[in-house]
């Protein structure tokens, strides 16, 4: 993932997305090719050089300045979320000094946090990385999401489950979802924000061109350079043992790491939702019957 190219797309995404209209300019219906803003017209509406903005799409501008990321920010009329990845993607960090992608290295949740998921007995948890591979999870957190899958999983970095990969490859998880398109692009905007911030992570790269490759709605997702994080929210899900499930859910960063979060997942008290967790973690449920080819990997 090459930051300079990545800003261009991204410019060039916002920018034709944006109607003329919609910032005072009359658009002539027979004169123009495109439906968005032209790369001039954004330029003077920004306060800056057409040839400058001309660099930036085109990845030859370095560390432009706050004045003018700012300004082309308030243009283009991006959302918060959008205005840090844009300077993500134009002032790119490096994590190694050779400025050549990270070497790749095994994840492992540390040892306090797999007692604190222990001790979460009856809360659904589970421990991620940036890439969303599953490093632990507790019982109940694996019966709910992936019971189909072994429960020592993510204790080998070849065979983890990655939460991302899985929305779109793996049937099982899939079916799970009701509002799947939306978890879909939530995912996607999610992924784009962290690419953003780790250019050189060659684990990521891998991850995005393996999904692109093998689910043509993971690509069009990506292609649109949707921006967004999820820090918590309600997911909703259905469940092949105990149904329709509304449950909130909590991202907390866990210290010490290169960006591990722990994601817990709760039900409103004396719901319907509550209930089949409780009947979900009781030994007497029946687990799902394990397929060992659900996840095209």
């Amino acid at each position: 993932m090459n930051a300079p190219s990545e800003l261009g797309d991204f410019l060039r995404s916002r920018r034709a997305a944006l109607r003329p209209e919609e910032v005072g300019i009359t658009a002539h219906p027979t004169r123009r090719r495109v439906a968005g803003l032209r790369r001039e017209e954004l330029a003077m509406l920004a306060g800056v050089s057409i040839t400058h903005y001309t660099r930036l799409e085109q990845g030859r501008a370095l560390s432009p300045s706050d004045s003018v990321l700012d300004s082309l920010a308030r243009t283009l009329r991006l959302t918060e979320d959008e205005v840090a990845h844009l300077k993500a993607l134009a002032r790119p960090a490096r994590s190694s000094s050779s400025g050549r992608p990270a070497t790749a290295h095994a994840e492992h949740a540390p040892p306090s946090t797999r007692r604190l998921l222990a001790a979460m007995a009856d809360v659904p948890a589970l421990v991620l990385n940036r890439r969303n591979d599953v490093l632990a999870w507790n019982p109940l957190g694996h019966a709910l999401l992936a019971a189909h899958l072994p429960s020592e999983a993510p204790d080998t970095p070849a065979d983890r489950p990655n939460l991302t990969r899985m929305l779109f490859l793996d049937d099982r998880y899939r079916d799970l979802h009701p509002h799947r398109t939306e978890e879909a692009a939530l995912s996607v905007a999610s992924l784009r924000v962290i690419a953003g911030r780790h250019p050189d992570d060659r684990l990521l790269a891998e991850l995005v061109g393996q999904l692109a490759v093998n689910s043509t709605e993971f690509a069009a997702l990506w292609s649109r350079h949707p921006v967004r994080t999820c820090t918590s929210g309600v997911k909703h899900l259905r469940h092949p043992l105990v149904g329709p499930l509304t449950l909130t859910f909590e991202n907390l960063l866990v210290p010490g790491t290169s960006g591990h979060r722990l994601i817990a997942y709760t039900a409103e008290p004396g719901s319907p939702s509550e209930a089949a967790l409780r009947l979900l973690g009781s030994p007497t449920t029946t687990p799902v019957a394990r397929n060992p080819t659900a996840v095209r990997r």
